[in-house]
């Protein structure tokens, strides 16, 4: 008798349903990183410790959240997807109320690490439970309707978490988080089925099929590049995110509400941008959108430096940040597409690879951003200038375009979904 709870390999279109549940998964990454962001002097203060270190805190779990994918992606391949997603956000629940209790800078700053691991679960097996139902132009609308979850979280996660500080201190941030994190544990519990069938998985018993899927992505130039390009660019972004809340209301002297007033504005931007590249690379090509795409945020990140530069005010400056979100935002779905559509195999370990290269390279930016001490927002945009123009040459240097220029056309099947699956070994 047939498991309901299983979705069929290839669906014609993915439920909304579906959608909208992985969409509200994958938030918890973004969310336990960017909420507590207005809370940066807050909990600086009250710790009694330095700016870098806080800043610190951001990079902690950036670095837990690309681990963490290394882990769920080949565990959600070998034993399917449920299980690893409910069991990751499970872990990130207790670490975010952890945190909430934790009494000086060093327990925070490890929990970090934990939290993020645990938020991991519902990035990485969102793409892969996508990539298990959905090939060619469904597969870049599947992407791009959970990255309207995903891009609006960490631009609108700082407005949120604003709101809070009105009511709540840094610690009650954490417990909001924590609430999310068991409402969403609630939803998958009842909503969420498995997609990957059990004749699709890799043998647990066989430990070199992990390396194996891991060693041929490695190895494959153009994974590499598309990874590398997502790394820069999240770090661009995150580079941004971790010293504008300084920035703003020390520099420009602006309250947390209106610092997250201008959060919501960069949401809105992201969020126009991820759309509008879905709808245009369905009739053109992801190629094509990221090679106009990727040195326009190089020309803005280095544009941002010289208004800041030239005194010209803070509105000329929102402007500027407004555009590079919006460009930021049409780079998502397209290199997720590009991405895992070659590696239906091992969807949750491609997938794991790129959210740990995003991530794990975003990791770094706060702690280099702290070492440079940023302190207005003229090195800033050197630096998201710098991070696009090496992502730009990623781009013609490692991404090789194919014969068909990259086009999702309609039932398009790729190399990988063109051939049938190997047979799982038996036990």
């Amino acid at each position: 008798m047939p498991n309901r709870n299983l979705i069929a390999p290839t669906t014609p279109c993915v439920s909304t349903r579906l959608i909208v549940v992985l969409g509200l998964l994958a938030v918890l990454g973004p969310l336990t990183i960017d909420l507590y962001l207005p809370a940066f002097p807050q909990l600086q203060e009250e710790l009694g410790t330095s700016a870098a270190q806080v800043q610190l805190t951001l990079s902690a779990a950036t670095l837990g959240f690309a681990l963490g994918q290394l882990v769920v992606g080949p565990w959600s391949d070998s034993i399917g997807r449920r299980r690893p997603l409910l069991i990751a956000t499970a872990v990130h629940i207790a670490a975010s109320l952890a945190i909430a209790l934790a009494p000086d800078i060093s327990w925070v700053l490890a929990l970090r690490v934990v939290q993020g691991a645990g938020a991991a679960g519902g990035g990485v097996v969102a793409m892969a439970m996508i990539r298990d139902v959905a090939e060619g132009r469904q597969l870049l609308r599947g992407l791009a309707r959970v990255a309207l979850f995903t891009g609006i979280a960490p631009v609108v996660a700082p407005f949120v978490g604003a709101q809070l500080m009105v009511v709540l201190d840094w610690r009650g941030i954490f417990g909001v988080v924590a609430a999310y994190g068991v409402a969403v544990l609630a939803i998958s519990i009842v909503w969420v089925p498995e997609t990957l069938a059990p004749e699709r998985r890799f043998d647990r018993s066989d430990r070199s099929a992990v390396w194996h899927s891991y060693r041929t992505l490695l190895t494959n130039r153009r994974f590499v590049g598309i990874s590398l390009i997502g790394g820069m660019m999240v770090s661009s972004v995150f580079a941004y995110l971790s010293s504008s809340s300084f920035l703003f209301q020390e520099q420009y002297g602006l309250t947390p509400q209106l610092y997250g007033l201008i959060s919501a504005g960069n949401a809105v931007a992201f969020v126009i941008g991820t759309q509008t590249s879905a709808v245009i690379a369905q009739r053109l090509s992801p190629w094509r959108v990221l090679t106009i795409v990727l040195p326009a945020m190089a020309v803005t990140g280095f544009s941002l430096g010289l208004i800041a530069q030239a005194s010209a005010g803070l509105a000329p400056v929102i402007a500027a940040m407004l555009v590079f979100m919006m460009f930021a935002g049409a780079c998502g779905p397209c290199l997720g597409a590009l991405g895992l559509a070659d590696h239906a195999a091992r969807a949750g370990t491609a997938a794991a690879l790129m959210g740990a290269a995003n991530f794990g390279l975003a990791g770094l930016a706060s702690p280099i951003v702290g070492a440079i001490g940023i302190s207005t927002m003229t090195p800033l945009g050197v630096v998201m200038g710098m991070a696009m123009t090496v992502a730009t040459a990623a781009l013609w240097l490692l991404v090789r375009r194919t014969r068909s220029g990259d086009q999702v056309a309609p039932g398009q099947t790729t190399t990988a979904t063109a051939t049938p699956r190997s047979p799982r070994r038996t036990r």
